[in-house]
């Protein structure tokens, strides 16, 4: 992997970028033993605005004391400064969603000298010491996708897949799992996949390319709904191949992130089903961890009283919250956090 150089200059702009956007965040004195610092990874996609809305919501409600929070913009150096800005402020814990988890292990090795304890939300760093990565099961992301794909397709067909950047764990694991499942369980359904790196105008330019080439497309999975939904019913409408669930030419469309948006294009039958990434539970437990990390609290691999699985991973542990599959049928769960979200 090539070396990431943070220079003088990149530094002092993001420093300075960090300070703009603390002017936009009130410091929490929240409960004592120390601040927290915590950094968004993007502020451009509707899941992960919600995630920092749950954040905000429990650094008001005293879960812990925060730094005013940074964002590194999806961006390897600008998160290593963020993260160096915290520690100049003096942060005893360090919450972070890296989405390029290969070039994060150096921060964290840096990290684990100073005894400065790091969650990691979303992704699992590849390597380098954390105190607990706070995720779900994104194998089973893209098992549970395959499956609902193949089931509804009848196990043929031609199929997109909208993959993230391979460079993070959650983009490998859901297509690992994916082309895993497709080839034991439905060998006579075709999958294109589509590296987009988490971008959506990648995603609909690729997606316009395949669909040139293939007439017969007729499944859809978009591993990240926040990032991929809108450009791609865009595309589909502008293509005249968004027709509604239950109608011929319906392309089966699955996705991940289960984003209001999602489960109200469920309920318009643009799209099918998606699975309900919890943002706010990625968010409380985030915080809660830094909590118990600052309160020097050991954790075990076992069950949770929260109805996740803490497992063992080679630097640490990681904390799978369930990610429920939402169809037609459980769109209108209030318990889905999308739902809540509506109502406030």
């Amino acid at each position: 992997m090539t070396r990431l150089r943070t220079t003088g200059t990149v530094a002092c702009a993001v420093l300075l970028a960090a300070a703009a956007l603390a002017g936009c965040n009130r410091e929490s004195n929240g409960a004592g033993g120390g601040k927290v610092g915590i950094d968004m990874p993007r502020t451009d996609t509707d899941f992960w605005n919600s995630y920092q809305q749950y954040l905000e919501k429990g650094i008001d409600d005293g879960t812990v004391g925060a730094l005013p929070l940074s964002n590194s913009q999806n961006d390897i150096a600008k998160l290593v400064a963020n993260v160096q800005a915290f520690t100049d402020q003096g942060a005893k814990a360090i919450v972070m969603a890296p989405q390029d988890t290969g070039a994060i292990s150096s921060t964290l090795d840096q990290l684990k000298e100073k005894k400065i304890p790091v969650i990691s939300v979303d992704t699992r760093p590849d390597a380098g010491e954390v105190y607990m990565v706070v995720r779900a099961d994104n194998r089973a992301y893209g098992t549970k996708a395959c499956e609902y794909l193949g089931k509804q397709l009848g196990g043929k067909g031609r199929v997109a897949e909208l993959q993230g950047d391979l460079s993070s764990i959650n983009g490998r694991d859901r297509s690992e799992a994916f082309a895993s499942c497709m080839k034991q369980k439905f060998p006579g359904i075709t999958v294109h996949e589509l590296p987009t790196d988490w971008k959506g105008d990648v995603a609909s330019a690729k997606l316009q390319s395949l669909l040139a080439q293939h007439k017969d497309v007729d499944g859809i999975y978009m591993q990240a709904g926040g990032a991929f939904l809108q450009p791609t019913l865009a595309l589909l409408e502008q293509k005249k191949r968004l027709k509604p669930a239950g109608t011929d030419g319906h392309i089966t469309i699955i996705s991940n992130d289960g984003i209001p948006e999602e489960l109200d294009a469920i309920r318009s039958g643009k799209i099918d089903a998606t699975l309900s990434q919890p943002a706010d539970l990625y968010a409380k437990y985030a915080l809660e961890y830094a909590r118990a990390a600052l309160d020097g609290k050991k954790f075990k691999p076992g069950k949770t009283d929260h109805g996740s699985e803490i497992v063992k991973i080679k630097n640490g542990l990681e904390d799978q919250l369930p990610a429920p599959l939402v169809t037609k049928e459980n769109v209108d769960d209030k318990t889905l956090w999308a739902n809540q979200l509506e109502k406030k």
